[in-house]
């Protein structure tokens, strides 16, 4: 036994390393991972501490010591076994079957105080059989960003993982687009499953459908259970897969998010968003606003992302059809558009200020809201934040009124569809009881935060750390993504 695996008084007291976890994944058998050792690292320093996190795994903040943190996600004393799981994908169009777990692993289990089963899972956390060269080491600024990332689309009400802490190492690492080595971090973030469509498509590819059948029952007894007593279930996971997907991207279109690659090892099982790279969040609206610099011919950019995630759903299909009737999935993978126009309608209406809005009017004001982000190219998140600052009940008795004092000007071009828009705005309002012009505030509120976490803000809060070691530009900005300012 070697020192980190030895139990200690400290490490018996740890709220971590004593949570109930459940052998969910591991009890497949090594068909579907192999067993890792974490790196050891020469130096921890706690960097970023998720407390909001904490009750959802049963643990009280006040409880867990930041040592806590260091010791289970650091020093990663006393865990065991430590799991890098198997995929392929197909990357930019290409089947890939050299992938899996490069610089991570999944770390453990276990049942949130929801009742829901939770991944850990590691990154940046030292080599593994699928580093394919890489020291498997995850830069200090890819952790920052990807804390930025998780909070900011959680708070605007994006299904998806989120960080639960970030652990500086003492590494220097070197990476081809820098002149000069980077500081280096292991970043632990909580989500809902680690199975990707690439977990099957690597079944498929050695063909395996046995281990398809058997991974596919895992999943709907773990993350679909209300599934289980139904005959067709497995028809059934599937709809609700092409459901959960064309929401999920209807939410990341909404909140203006570019998720960057979008290869089918980095699609979620369980239909959620995790594992951010390249991303970046619109600055205007630009249909082919592409996150990253790699993307030549803009594959994944921002208004691709639908008909990308449907076509991961089509290729999914491929090794689904051992178990599924590939007509019926066909069948249920054709409702993906209305799913997603759905979704985008709603929670676009809701950056309106509009709960609900069965308007026939409500369409044209979406209409028209594109229209002009798009002729304009004001700021995109400014445009809704400028709605959600200005807006005043006088609105809807008083037409001038509507956007006034905001600061949003339009280019001459797009200032007649601003004109309208603002007309169209009020018309709505006229229509509607006084009573619900506090709803439409409150709406527009919870839907609009004030800050965008667009690159210059990421850039505005490393270059403090990078430059002085000064974290409490990005704790201030963590707060005040939090808290919706």
């Amino acid at each position: 036994m070697n020192l980190a695996e030895t139990p200690n008084k400290e490490n018996s007291h740890n709220p971590f390393l004593t949570l109930n976890y459940e052998p969910a994944l591991e009890s497949l058998g090594d068909d579907y991972y192999d067993e890792v050792i974490a790196a050891d690292f020469p130096q921890h320093i706690l960097r970023w501490r998720n407390d909001s996190l904490l009750p959802l795994l049963g643990l009280d903040p006040h409880a867990v010591t930041d040592k806590n943190f260091i010791n289970a996600f650091g020093k990663f004393q006393e865990r065991r076994p430590l799991l890098a799981l198997r995929y392929h994908g197909y990357q930019f169009g290409t089947y890939n079957p050299d992938l899996g777990d490069g610089r991570g692993f999944l770390y453990g289990q276990v049942r949130g105080a929801d009742g829901q089963l939770y991944d850990f899972g590691t990154k940046g956390s030292g080599k593994t059989p699928y580093s394919r060269g890489g020291d498997g080491m995850l830069t200090l600024k890819g952790g920052v960003r990807e804390v930025l990332a998780a909070e900011a689309l959680h708070q605007l009400g994006v299904r998806t993982s989120r960080c639960l802490t970030m652990i500086e190492t003492g590494l220097s690492l070197w990476r081809g687009d820098e002149p000069s080595p980077t500081r280096s971090s292991v970043m632990v973030r909580v989500n809902s499953s680690h199975i990707r469509f690439g977990t099957f498509e690597r079944l498929h590819y050695f063909q395996r459908p046995d281990l398809t059948q058997k991974l596919l029952d895992h999943v709907i007894e773990y993350y679909y259970p209300h599934l289980q007593p139904e005959l067709n279930q497995y028809v059934l996971f599937y709809a609700e897969l092409v459901k959960r997907v064309a929401q999920l991207v209807a939410q990341w279109m909404a909140a203006g998010f570019c998720h960057a690659v979008l290869n089918t090892d980095n699609m979620s099982i369980t239909g959620e968003s995790f594992d951010y790279g390249p991303y970046a969040f619109i600055p205007t609206y630009d249909p082919y606003f592409t996150a990253a610099y790699f993307d030549y011919y803009r594959r994944y950019c921002y208004s691709h992302q639908p008909s990308i995630c449907q076509l991961n759903l089509e290729l999914l299909q491929e090794p689904l059809q051992a178990i599924i009737d590939k007509t019926e999935m066909d069948s249920a993978l054709g409702k993906f558009n209305k799913y997603y126009q759905d979704e985008y309608r709603s929670l676009m209406l809701k950056k309106l200020g509009f709960e609900q809005l069965d308007l026939p009017a409500a369409n044209e004001l979406l209409n028209l809201t594109i229209q002009f982000l798009q002729d304009s190219q004001v700021g995109y998140h400014q445009f809704f934040w400028e709605i959600t600052r200005t807006f005043t009940a006088k609105w809807r008795d008083e037409p001038e009124m509507v956007m006034n004092g905001a600061d949003v000007i339009p280019t001459s071009g797009a200032s007649q569809i601003f004109e309208n828009w603002c007309l169209l705005y009020h018309q709505i309002l006229s229509s509607l009881d006084l009573e619900r012009m506090p709803i439409i505030a409150q709406t527009l509120a919870e839907n609009n935060p004030q800050t965008a976490l667009l690159r210059p803000i990421i850039e505005s809060v490393w270059e403090p750390i990078a430059q002085e070691n000064n974290w409490h530009p990005f704790n201030d900005l963590v707060q005040k993504i939090q808290s919706k300012g």
